[in-house]
């Protein structure tokens, strides 16, 4: 199972987090704080990190920013825990860096569900084939199928089809979508990333019902 560090200033929820997550089958180091998070860090890297966005001596935001910024952390899978329940708050930590947000309270099933969900996008990302309902895409060949018949993809549809298979259940906001697919953060570009959505939920037909929209943040594939 992964290696995954917990950073969260509260003792019960750290408590509760550590234990639901060994529980699980996974190796689990807890933190209450960010400087001993980053000594750790120097040391051996995690799997995944399940980080709360409060803390006395730091914010969360900031140390995904930060951790983005390092080319071996680049791609470190990250949960935010937050208490702040604003779209505006969400979408922050999206922007940030973080691949997965969950709002407190949450249930133990949930934290696990979305750790289980990140921690197979990561798998998926190796992965020769993806499928969604009866959507199958072939990495080796660069193509799709639905339904066992072909569907024409254009390069960047292709790209942003397999990017959301690759993240299923997983909120995409339109700028992470818009650098991961088409490598740029240009602000005022997210239409491209609609539009795209748009022409690919047609080629799909009933399918592109997998692809939905999450208000005023990005989409999902689910």
């Amino acid at each position: 199972m992964a290696l995954i560090y917990v950073v969260e200033d509260d003792e019960s929820i750290r408590e509760i987090e550590t234990i639901a997550l060994k529980n699980s089958g996974h190796e689990v180091c807890a933190f209450e704080n960010a400087g001993s998070f980053y000594k750790k860090m120097e040391e051996l890297l995690p799997d995944l990190l399940v980080l709360d966005v409060m803390l006395p001596d730091s914010d969360g935001n900031t140390i995904v920013k930060k951790l983005r910024t390092k080319q071996q952390t680049a791609k470190l899978p990250i949960i935010m825990v937050t208490a702040k329940t604003t779209e505006i708050d969400m979408v922050k930590g999206l922007d940030n860096g973080a691949d997965d947000y969950i709002k407190k309270p949450f249930s133990i099933m949930e934290l696990i569900s979305r750790v289980k969900a990140l921690l197979r996008r990561c798998e998926g990302e190796k992965e020769e084939t993806l499928t969604l309902g009866s959507i199958v895409i072939d990495n080796v060949r660069h193509k799709c199928e639905v339904d066992g018949e072909i569907v024409e993809l254009t390069y960047k549809e292709h790209e942003l089809l397999k990017y959301l298979l690759v993240n299923k259940g997983i909120v995409l906001s339109r700028d992470r979508i818009m650098l991961s697919v088409w490598g740029t953060e240009f602000e005022g570009e997210s239409r491209t990333v609609d539009m795209h959505i748009k022409t690919l939920r047609q080629k799909l037909k009933t399918e592109g019902e997998h692809i939905k929209t999450v208000r005023n943040v990005g989409y999902v594939a689910e």
